[in-house]
């Protein structure tokens, strides 16, 4: 089966988008105007569960097959990442003293520096990793900071393939279903559930409506009216509640609520309006990252974390808008680079698990 390269290239932008938004909204917090910020969240994880639901199948072994593949490249990196943090906590306390460590991560910002460094490795959060419980890396923050994705993920594809598999032909009363619950939590946020209830409701149905556009094309036509209604949506709400309402987008973010919706509205549409027409033909660096998706998510979060120690020397001497072009380049770069680390990282993992099955397996 050929593979389609606009999913790859959607996929890549995307990943670039989440990159940026990653710049902005940690280190860029000591130097970045609000309103960017509040525009870097018009291309946002929703574009992820659309091509997901825009590549979905009904196959359950597949699917899971493909879980479980992801779960066990997740915990070779988590496993990395655990042993870098403990290994350079060791080396920080024994070279540099505690008190240098605590000013080191006093640049994350004073809710990031831990109550306790020690050089003891913490198990239980590798434990806690494993199971998808993102308490903090110390030395890279914005990783956990930005795993709560892949839980989501996780969860709303085996519902997904359920739903697809055993349910094809009410797939639109899960629909809605999913965007009926979203509305009812908003309207009365009182009864908006803790935990992963309304992430899952909201994105089960970006999925399947996704997956409802599978091998379609939304007329030609159709266009102007529904960006059209986007932006008279814009320009009331505008004309109603000015600009501080979209200075709090990132409080309707988590958990998502229906202004955050709104937003990521404009580029989902873009995204189901170019697909079956933007035809790219050949790969090229975003169809890279976006083949590379995993590895460039898990990598982000590390260079996300490492620009932190660019930024604040650098923020006094240079105007917010060419930082911001510099921070994000490098970001971009050490995301390549830690990436491609991951990608070989990941495979001598997978030839270790390979070893030990091999040299455990009864005869």
């Amino acid at each position: 089966m050929k593979r389609d390269l606009y999913i790859d290239f959607a996929k890549g932008f995307a990943t670039l988008a989440i990159i940026f938004i990653h710049t902005v909204f940690w280190s860029g917090q000591y130097y970045v105007p609000t309103e960017l910020r509040v525009l870097s969240l018009l291309i946002d994880v929703p574009l992820f569960y659309a091509l997901s639901g825009l590549t979905s199948g009904a196959n359950i072994e597949k699917t899971l097959y493909r879980l479980v593949k992801l779960q066990i490249t997740y915990m070779i990196f988590v496993t990395f990442l655990f042993f870098l943090d403990y290994l350079f906590k060791v080396f920080g306390l024994n070279v540099f003293g505690l008190d240098w460590m605590k000013d080191f991560y006093s640049t994350f910002g004073s809710k990031y520096v831990p109550q306790s460094i020690s050089d003891v490795p913490q198990w239980q959060n590798l434990g806690n990793w494993y199971l998808h419980q993102y308490t903090n890396a110390d030395t890279f923050p914005v990783v956990m900071g930005s795993f709560w994705y892949l839980k989501v993920y996780f969860i709303l594809t085996v519902l997904g393939v359920l739903i697809l598999r055993f349910f094809p032909k009410h797939i639109n009363w899960f629909i809605g279903i999913c965007l009926g619950l979203t509305l009812i939590f908003n309207v009365f946020p009182h009864y908006y559930p803790s935990g992963q209830v309304g992430y899952v409701a909201l994105y089960l149905g970006i999925f399947l409506i996704a997956h409802q556009f599978k091998g379609k094309k939304i007329p030609a036509k159709v266009f102007p009216f529904l960006y059209g209604i986007l932006l008279l949506i814009l320009a009331f709400l505008f004309w109603n509640y000015g600009e501080e309402l979209f200075l709090k987008m990132n409080k309707a973010k988590f958990p998502p609520k229906l202004l955050y919706v709104f937003w990521a509205s404009f580029s989902l549409l873009t995204l189901f309006v170019l697909y079956n027409r933007l035809k790219i033909e050949k790969n090229n660096f975003l169809t890279y990252i976006g083949q590379n998706a995993i590895f460039f998510y898990f990598a982000q979060g590390m260079s996300s974390s490492v620009i932190y120690f660019l930024v604040v020397p650098l923020k006094e001497y240079f105007p917010w808008w060419i930082l911001v072009a510099v921070i994000f380049g490098v970001n971009i770069l050490l995301a390549l680079i830690i990436a491609k680390g991951l990608k070989k990282l990941d495979a001598v993992g997978w030839k270790i698990l390979e070893f030990l099955r091999k040299k455990t397996a009864s005869v």
